[in-house]
Formats: C-alpha cells, sequence, structure tokens
C-alpha cells in the first residue's frame, strides 16, 4: 500500500540548509518510494525581514549577527559547498557576496501554488541565490527566474509591482511563527509531526518511515 504524507516546508531563499534539508527530503523519497510519497507545500519565513532593498555584505552580516570569525565563515562555507555537492546542489560563495530581502520571492512563491510549480520555482529561486549570485529582491532578476520555469511573467510583473499577496504571505508568517518556528527548514509532515534542520538522508528516511507506520495505523 503506498503511503502519501502532506509535508509542509517552513523556509527562506537564503538559507543554505534549506536547500540542504530539502534535497536530503527530496533523496529519501526516492529510496521510500513507491511505498511512500508526499504533496509538498513550501510556506514563507524571512531570515531578515527588516534588511534593506540594498542588501547588506554577507560577511558583515553573519559576523554581527552571529559572532563569526573569517575563518569560522571560511570553515561553514566549505561545509555546506561539501553537503550541497554531495547532494546535487551547487553553491557558489564568493568574498563579496550579499544577503537581501526575500519577502518578494516569497510572494512569488504564494502566487505559484495556483499553478503546480512552486517546488520548480523554489529550487530555481535557491540557484538564483546561491548558484548564481543573484538578487532575489530585484523584479527583473524574478522575472527571468518565473520566465525560466515557464510561470506567466507579465502576471508575476504585475503582481511585483503591487501590495498584491502581501497580507496573505504576512499572515501565514504569523500562523508559523504562533506555532513555536523559529528556525529554518521546519518540515511539517500531516500537520503532527516535525523534522528541523538539514538533516541528512538516512534520518529522513528513518524519520518518515517511523510516521508512515504510524499514520497507517
Amino acid at each position: 500500500m503506498s503511503d502519501k504524507l502532506k509535508i509542509d516546508i517552513v523556509s527562506d531563499v537564503s538559507c543554505p540548509w534549506c536547500i540542504i534539508g530539502y534535497q536530503s527530503l527530496s533523496a529519501a523519497l526516492r529510496q521510500l518510494a513507491p511505498q511512500i510519497s508526499a504533496d509538498i507545500t513550501w510556506h514563507p519565513f524571512e531570515l531578515n525581514s527588516a534588511m534593506p532593498a540594498e542588501g547588506e555584505d554577507l560577511g558583515e552580516h553573519i559576523h554581527k549577527k552571529y559572532g563569526s570569525s573569517k575563518s569560522d565563515m571560511e570553515q561553514t562555507r566549505n561545509m555546506i559547498t561539501d553537503r550541497g555537492a554531495a547532494l546535487g546542489f551547487k553553491f557558489n560563495f564568493k568574498d563579496d557576496g550579499r544577503i537581501y530581502n526575500t519577502f518578494n520571492a516569497h510572494r512569488l512563491l504564494y502566487w505559484s501554488k495556483q499553478f503546480g510549480k512552486q517546488t520548480e520555482l523554489k529550487l530555481a529561486l535557491f540557484g538564483l541565490y546561491f548558484t548564481e549570485g543573484g538578487d532575489p529582491s530585484n523584479i527583473e532578476q524574478l522575472l527571468k527566474v518565473v520566465e525560466k520555469v515557464r510561470l506567466p511573467v507579465e502576471e508575476a510583473r504585475q503582481l511585483l509591482q503591487s501590495d498584491e499577496l502581501t497580507q496573505e504571505v504576512r499572515a501565514e508568517q504569523a500562523k508559523y511563527l504562533s506555532m513555536d518556528i523559529s528556525s529554518v527548514p521546519t518540515f511539517i509532515i500531516n500537520d503532527k509531526f516535525k523534522i528541523t534542520g538539514g538533516q541528512p538522508v538516512e534520518t529522513f528516511v528513518e524519520v518518515l518511515n517511523e510516521i508512515a507506520i504510524k499514520e497507517l495505523a
């Protein structure tokens, strides 16, 4: 018997552990197929909601937020790059990298659900920021991603040039904050179980198996 799980992923497109976590989840689901499959929905979480439009130097931001030294940051970047490569995702960190406001990206992701392309868009946004070194707050760059995944560009442009879906995205953010979700990625399975962080594939396989057994009992 096949069991389809409902998986809600709370994440930000500027979070490297979010793409690592998703790649691990995806690999786990491939291992568990066809017995276990999933319907995946992405939900917004802004790591830096007060980030100005022009963004901030990434190294300065991390030092200010976490107190990390240059050596610490280099070790972390190397570890993230290796984890990503092992899971089929390419990180291209640069010394002059920047971090940006991601609210417009979250509005696009909310909008894309109606077309059934939310995961495709999310992965393309991760690629824009982490692989291409792009700016996920820039409307023209976002529209190129929209075109890449074959979503209606002019409809997306109208959305981004307006306040459309602002209240809806803010409401989703408030909902998950009220559930005491304070770090990402957070994977919520069948509205009951949580997996947090960029866990390895083996952890997802084990936990999803356990959840499927409980849900089928």
